[in-house]
């Protein structure tokens, strides 16, 4: 057991589902793979993530990390990420953002997101990227592979599905190496689906 686990487990009592290379520490929402600690971000953390100004990681006691948010990110922030975060009627942990920590360098690698709660097939979309400086050390392939663990835990959910662009090898080779399947494509799009091994 590793001294995170330990001091985890020592402070906070939680509840814990345990697997090689991954425990999801139920009460407090976070997800820890061998080498990263995924973490979803509160409506007010969200809005630090936003200002890309080291106040997130400040709050968080990270090292700082060189990140931009893109108009595209920006436009999903105000238009559904906050909105639904903030809807208390809704479980946030299928709306914000899941930010990737590194726990040797104690700072943020890259981002996850799952596109909504669990559709009428049980079917969640992620969503996903690495930031410039993590890329090519198989953080990606980790953090999906995290949240596919977390996922096995959650009763209403029966599938992952996501979307890549044709041209972007590295973002469907992450989605290959987790054992998602290509169920269709379009003119520029592939269509892929992860059918969790403990659903019928």
């Amino acid at each position: 057991m590793t001294e995170t686990v330990a001091y985890f487990i020592a402070n906070t009592h939680v509840g814990e589902h345990r697997k090689q290379n991954f425990t999801y520490f139920k009460q407090i929402n976070v997800i820890e793979t061998k080498r990263l600690i995924l973490k979803p971000l509160t409506y007010e953390q969200l809005i630090k993530y936003v200002k890309c100004d080291h106040s997130l990681e400040t709050e968080l006691r990270l090292n700082k990390t060189t990140r931009t948010i893109s108009p595209e990110l920006k436009d999903a922030f105000e238009q559904t990420i906050l909105p639904n975060v903030a809807d208390k009627s809704k479980n946030y942990l299928y709306s914000t953002l899941w930010t990737a920590i590194s726990k040797a360098e104690n700072n943020m690698v890259g981002d996850l997101c799952i596109v909504g709660e669990p559709n009428a097939k049980g079917e969640i979309e992620i969503g996903y990227g690495t930031y410039e400086a993590f890329k090519n050390k198989g953080f990606m392939t980790e953090i999906v592979s995290g949240i596919i663990e977390w996922a096995k835990t959650q009763p209403k959910v029966k599938s992952l599905i996501a979307s890549t662009e044709k041209t972007n090898t590295a973002s469907f080779r992450v989605l290959e190496k987790n054992m998602f399947q290509k169920i269709e494509e379009t003119e520029t799009l592939y269509n892929w689906r992860l059918k969790l091994d403990n659903q019928d």
